[in-house]
């Protein structure tokens, strides 16, 4: 039997996490080829381009500096070359960048091939709704794509700490040779074949994170934080319910759902930006600029995306704590406004008892 062969298309900070694990895997594993190719848009980096200085000193000096990455994950500065006769594409690159990205794709891969998206956002699609990631990544491309979202900031992912993550598949055939790419002693897969939602979790909780951040700016306190989470999750559940019915209630207890949530509301990029956004008076875009070191923050963007929708649907009253955080990241209302949206929630003016998924 062949072996499988697996490229990484993107390598910024979770890209770079991510090839550590499935390196290290690939290299031990007989069922998979050694060599991993991770694309790399190039860079220069002091004069050097980022692609040699990752092959040279095996680490991503820009996104992922002083951690060592696995000698057989080799950087490929154009992606059709990385990804040529790959069976397994992961997905890490701006959701923005897919389009471009899928003309040098085609025809290089196998035509058994599959996807994993780690992408965490929506894109825009016709008639005011929204597109998830991993049917753009079909479409564009004529391969079935899966997830992979959880409670998985890159740093401690790089670190090796414990943690938990959320494979969410189309054929449950393949669960073996994923959770076998995946899984180690301290990244724990769990796979569930609820893919839709997992996936929507793990672009809605960016938008409660910049909630999140926003309470920690005006030092309301872990209180009003738990508040905005607990919110947060409802309108999640909420909109999976509305607009993507048919899911599982349980997969909102998976690491995809309110670990991942929890973790982002405390630790990652969205809160800690949106936190200066309310104490520096600069600007998100700004922000983004000087905090980032050239990764993109996908709190404001997704809660753009997910207004769209709601404002075409005529449903912003529906989502208020989602309708209030894009607005505020647009500047159209201060962030103290979050707490007058808290306090009038629709959930605290009718009480709701029940089941969470029946909540309209």
């Amino acid at each position: 039997m062949s072996k499988t062969k697996v490229c990484i298309v993107g390598s910024g900070n979770w890209g770079s996490a991510i090839a550590k694990i499935v390196g290290a895997n690939a290299k031990r594993l007989p069922q998979f080829e050694d060599r991993v190719t991770m694309y790399v848009y190039e860079e220069m980096i002091d004069g050097k381009k980022l692609t040699e200085i990752i092959n040279e000193t095996h680490e991503n000096v820009k996104y992922l500096k002083g951690h060592k990455l696995p000698e057989n994950v080799v950087a490929v500065p154009d992606v059709g070359d990385a990804a040529d006769g790959a069976d397994i594409l992961i997905f890490v690159v701006p959701h923005a960048f897919i389009k471009g990205l899928s003309t040098s794709l085609k025809g290089r891969m196998k035509p058994t091939a599959v996807g994993l998206s780690l992408i965490k956002g929506f894109d825009k699609a016709e008639g005011g709704g929204i597109a998830l990631i991993s049917h753009l990544i079909t479409q564009h491309l004529g391969i079935p794509c899966n997830v992979l979202m959880g409670a998985n900031l890159a740093n401690e992912v790089a670190e090796e700490h414990f943690c938990e993550t959320t494979i969410g598949l189309r054929d449950m055939k393949m669960a073996g040779i994923f959770r076998d790419l995946f899984q180690t002693p301290n990244f724990r897969v769990v796979i569930v074949d609820d893919v839709d939602t997992v996936e929507i979790c793990g672009a809605l909780k960016n938008i409660v994170a910049c909630g999140a951040g926003f309470v920690d700016g005006m030092k309301l306190g872990d209180n009003t934080k738990a508040a905005v989470i607990r919110l947060g999750l409802m309108e999640m559940i909420k909109f999976v319910d509305v607009f993507y019915p048919g899911s599982k209630l349980s997969t909102f207890f998976e690491s995809c759902g309110v670990a991942d949530l929890i973790t982002t509301c405390y630790g990652g990029r969205n809160r800690k930006v949106s936190e200066a956004f309310v104490t520096s008076g600069k600007t998100i875009k700004e922000l983004e600029t000087e905090m980032l070191n050239g990764m993109k923050l996908q709190g404001p963007e997704t809660a753009e995306e997910v207004n769209y929708m709601l404002k075409n649907k005529n449903m912003e009253d529906k989502f208020p704590l989602f309708t209030a955080i894009h607005k505020i990241c647009t500047s159209v209302i201060k962030p103290t406004e979050l707490i007058e949206c808290i306090r009038n929630h629709p959930e605290h003016i009718n009480t709701y008892v029940g089941h969470p998924m029946e909540m309209k």
